[in-house]
């Protein structure tokens, strides 16, 4: 199988702050690579220079063999890109829209309206087609979003979160319409920060923070650097959170995992259910109020905490493109 995205340190500065340090990652033709990193970790630099509208300081990317600096019209040729937000016009119906990106694609009047209909029909559309797209839900804006990014049968398929504020609901339908696109032989770099989504589409994945690649694999790999089992309590009060965690380090294989907001405590152990009874015995007379306990093993939030020193929706980092 060969590769049609191949990217190789890859550097992308904005004044003082390097975005990009040297990423290197590779997606293989008909495969879903999700690239995961907390906000400003420097996911959407790397989609805005390979779809060509950012040019690299340093390194090299190329998407079907093609050059993305020194062949970027031909790259756009390949391409398509659905952005953090749904870029429709509102004022547009949803066949209006598809239809003018046909035409901006230089497809003939007929074959754009063609064209718009299947993807219409296809993203389950077909009923609102003539309403204008700001009556439409935050769900169809963005399949009609992506369905435009369709509209010339792109190789190559780049998506930047493309649940982003969308209800459950409206996420799982997503992962559906991206998982039936894989299926039709599209490849597809999908960023995100929601690791479930990540667990669900992608076939390997490139962990990124600060700009540095910092971990690769299939989720089963990522997960194994972790390894073990996972003690979660969630207790009562903050108090008992921290008596919880005192009482329960020896049992911990690493440093426990406070989480003061939802009050949960997370230790990475091993011996399962032997292990939870010590737990259940160590806290009994201590006062401390167990709402919730159990074994579990190892996600992706875990591979983000252990890799990162932090959850994957924390963002400690500056904006990936500062305003100039």
């Amino acid at each position: 199988m060969s590769d049609a995205v191949v990217v190789e340190g890859l550097v992308k500065r904005f004044g003082d702050f390097t975005a990009l340090d040297g990423v290197s990652l590779t997606v293989a033709e008909g495969t879903v690579l999700g690239l995961l990193g907390p906000n400003g970790a420097g996911k959407t630099t790397v989609v805005r220079i390979l779809s060509t509208l950012s040019a690299p300081d340093g390194g090299r990317a190329e998407v079907t063999g093609l050059d993305v600096v020194t062949q970027a019209d031909r790259v756009r040729g390949v391409i398509g890109l659905t952005g953090q937000y749904a870029a429709v016009d509102e004022y547009l119906t949803g066949e209006e829209n598809l239809e003018m990106v046909g035409r901006l694609h230089r497809l003939g009047k007929k074959e754009a309206r063609t064209r718009a209909g299947q993807l219409l029909e296809r993203f389950d559309l077909t009923d609102a087609a003539r309403r204008p797209a700001k009556t439409y839900s935050g769900g169809m804006r963005r399949r009609l979003d992506i369905a435009a990014s369709l509209i010339a049968r792109p190789r190559v398929l780049f998506l930047d979160e493309p649940t982003t504020g969308l209800d459950p609901r409206s996420r799982l339908g997503m992962w559906e319409f991206i998982a039936d696109l894989v299926s039709d032989g599209t490849t597809i770099l999908l960023t995100t920060q929601y690791l479930e989504e990540a667990d669900r589409l992608a076939d390997r994945m490139v962990v990124i923070d600060r700009g540095k690649v910092i971990a690769r694999g299939t989720a089963d790999e990522l997960k194994a650097q972790v390894g073990g089992e996972r003690l979660e309590l969630t207790v009562d009060s903050v108090k008992g959170l921290a008596t919880a965690a005192d009482l329960l380090r020896p049992l911990a294989l690493d440093t426990p995992h406070r989480d003061e907001q939802t009050r949960r405590l997370t230790l990475p152990v091993t011996g399962g259910a032997a292990t939870l009874a010590e737990a259940l015995r160590l806290l009994e007379g201590s006062g401390v109020a167990l709402l919730d306990v159990g074994l579990r093993r190892p996600d992706l939030d875990d591979v983000f905490l252990t890799l990162t020193g932090h959850a994957a929706e924390d963002a400690e980092t500056p904006a990936e493109e500062p305003s100039r």
